[in-house]
C-alpha cells in the first residue's frame, strides 16, 4: 500500500512545487494542505503554464472537495484556455459551497461581458459589489459594460466611484478621459482632473489627462504646463514628452518640439511615429535634408506608415523634384487610398509636371473625398480655365458653391469665369452674392482678371458694398 505524505503551508512555496513535481515523476500520492496547493497553482500561473496549473487544481479538488477556492481557480484557468461552458460549471459548484465569495460573481460577470450579455454581467458585478472588500476593480468593470452599451454618462458615474475607492487606479483615470473624449466634453474633463489634482497633486496620470483635455480644447500653453507637471512627477513618462511635442507643434514652436520628441528616446525605444513627427518639424523649418532623413527612418521602421512616405514626397516637392515626389506620394496613397491630402499633393505635382489630365483626375478625387476644401475647388477649376474649358470651369465652380455656400472666394472666382465666358448678367448676379458674403475680398476678382479694374459697372457695384 502506498504511503501518503503530507505537506503543509509552513513549507516554502518553492519546496511545495518541488515536492509536487516529485510526486508526479514518481506517480505517487502526497497530501498537500490547501495553502500549499494555492502556492503551487500560483507558481504555474506566474510561469504562464495554465495547463499545468489546471492539473494541480484537479489534485486540489480531489483532496479538498469542499474548498471553493480551487473551483474558483479552476474557473479562472478555464476562462484563460477558452473553455467557457466548463468555467460556468466550476462557478456553479463553487457557489454551492461558498455563495458569499465575490470572485465567483466577478468571473461570471467577466464571462457574460465577453459574451456581450450585458444585463447578466451587470447583475453579477452588482452581487460582487455587495460581497467584496475592495470594490474599485469591480466598479471599473461595471463602467466597461456601460461603455460597451454606449451609455457613457453612467460609465463616468462608476469611474468616479472607482476613483473614490482608489485614487491611484490609473486605468480608471484613462478610461474617464476616453469617455469624456467620446462625449466631446473636454470642459467637464478639465474640471474633473483639476478637482482630482487638488486632492492628488502627485498623480502624473491626472496631469497627463488634463494636458490631453487642454490640447483638445486647443489651449496648448495650458496643455504644456500640465505635461510638464506629469514629467516632473515621472521623468520617464515618454507619452507626456510626445504629447508635449505635439502641443509645441500646434504653437509652431518646431525647434523646441524636436528637442522634446528626442527626449522620448531616453525612456523608450525610438518609434516610427516619433521619427515622423520630428521629420515634420524639420519640414516646417524648411530643413528638408533633416526632414527627409527622419521620414526615411520612420518608414524603415514601419513600411506601412503612410505619413512617412508622404513626408519624403513633400521634401522633394519643396525642392521642385516633382517626378520623384510623385513616386512617394503614390506609395502613401497605396496605404491610405481615401486620404484627400495625398490626392491634393498628387494633383499639384502632376499639374507642375504639365500632366493636366492626371491633375484633373486627382483634383476630382480630392473634392469627392473632401467637398469643403475650397482651395482644391479653386485649383481644380483653374486647370480647366487654363485650357479654355470655360463651361467646365463654371460647372465645377457651381458644384463648389453648392458645397461651400459661405465661401466668398468661390463667388469671386465664378464672376471671373462668367465674365470670361461672356455671361455678363450671371456674372453681375454672382458679384452681388460675393460682395454680400465678404466685400473685402473683391481683390480676388482683379487678381484673376486685371482688366476688370477698368469696368465702370463693376466698380460702381463694388463701391456700393464697400461703403
Amino acid at each position: 500500500m502506498e504511503e501518503d505524505f503530507e505537506f503543509g503551508f509552513t513549507e516554502d512555496p518553492k519546496f511545495s512545487v518541488e515536492r509536487y513535481e516529485e510526486m508526479i515523476r514518481n506517480h505517487d500520492q502526497y497530501f498537500f494542505d490547501a495553502q500549499a496547493f494555492e502556492n503551487i497553482i500560483d507558481y504555474y500561473i506566474e510561469k504562464n503554464d495554465p495547463a499545468k496549473a489546471l492539473q494541480v487544481v484537479e489534485y486540489a479538488c480531489n483532496q479538498h472537495p469542499f474548498a471553493a477556492v480551487f473551483l474558483i481557480k479552476q474557473a479562472q484557468l478555464l476562462v484563460v484556455t477558452n473553455r467557457v461552458s466548463e468555467a460556468f460549471a466550476s462557478l456553479e459548484k463553487a457557489a454551492l459551497l461558498e455563495a458569499s465569495d465575490a470572485d465567483i460573481y466577478i468571473i461570471r460577470g467577466n464571462l457574460y461581458e465577453n459574451m456581450e450579455r450585458y444585463a447578466e454581467a451587470l447583475e453579477n458585478y452588482e452581487k460582487a459589489l455587495d460581497l467584496a472588500e475592495e470594490t474599485d476593480e469591480i466598479l471599473l468593470h461595471i463602467s466597461y459594460v456601460y461603455q460597451n452599451m454606449g451609455d457613457y454618462d453612467t460609465a463616468i458615474t462608476y469611474l468616479k466611484l472607482c476613483l473614490q475607492q482608489n485614487m491611484e487606479n490609473q486605468d480608471a483615470l484613462y478610461e474617464l478621459a476616453f469617455c469624456y473624449d467620446v462625449m466631446d466634453n473636454q470642459e467637464e474633463s478639465v474640471q474633473f482632473y483639476m478637482q482630482y489634482i487638488d486632492s492628488e497633486p502627485y498623480s502624473y496620470a491626472a496631469w497627463y489627462n488634463l494636458g490631453n483635455a487642454y490640447t483638445k480644447l486647443s489651449l496648448f500653453e495650458k496643455a504644456i504646463d500640465a505635461y510638464d507637471y506629469a514629467i516632473l512627477i515621472k521623468d520617464s513618462f515618454a507619452s507626456a514628452y510626445f504629447n508635449k511635442g505635439n502641443a509645441l507643434v500646434n504653437l509652431e514652436k518646431y525647434a523646441e518640439a524636436i528637442e522634446v520628441y528626442r527626449q522620448t528616446f531616453e525612456y523608450e525605444q525610438p518609434n516610427a511615429d516619433t521619427y515622423c513627427a520630428i521629420g515634420e518639424c524639420y519640414e516646417k523649418l524648411e530643413q528638408m535634408d533633416d526632414a527627409r532623413a527622419f521620414y526615411k527612418k520612420a518608414v524603415k521602421m514601419d513600411s506601412k506608415l503612410a505619413d512617412g512616405w508622404f513626408g519624403i514626397g513633400v521634401t522633394l516637392d519643396f525642392e521642385e523634384r516633382y517626378f520623384e515626389a510623385l513616386h512617394f506620394y503614390k506609395k502613401a496613397l497605396d496605404l491610405d487610398i481615401a486620404n484627400a491630402d495625398y490626392w491634393f499633393a498628387i494633383a499639384d505635382a502632376e499639374y507642375k509636371l504639365g500632366h493636366l489630365a492626371e491633375a484633373e483626375q486627382a483634383y476630382e478625387k480630392v473634392v469627392e473625398l473632401n467637398p469643403i476644401d475650397v482651395d482644391a475647388w479653386l485649383d481644380y477649376s483653374s486647370i480647366l480655365y487654363e485650357q479654355s474649358r470655360l463651361v467646365d470651369a463654371v460647372e465645377v465652380m457651381a458644384q463648389a458653391i453648392k458645397n461651400n455656400p459661405d465661401a466668398a472666394e468661390l463667388y469671386y472666382r465664378m464672376v471671373a469665369y462668367l465674365f470670361a465666358a461672356g455671361d455678363y448678367k450671371e456674372a453681375l448676379n454672382h458679384l452681388e452674392m460675393a460682395l454680400a458674403a465678404d466685400p473685402e475680398k473683391h481683390y480676388i476678382l482683379f487678381d484673376y482678371l486685371p482688366q476688370l479694374q477698368k469696368n465702370k459697372v463693376i466698380l460702381d457695384i463694388i463701391n456700393r458694398y464697400a461703403k
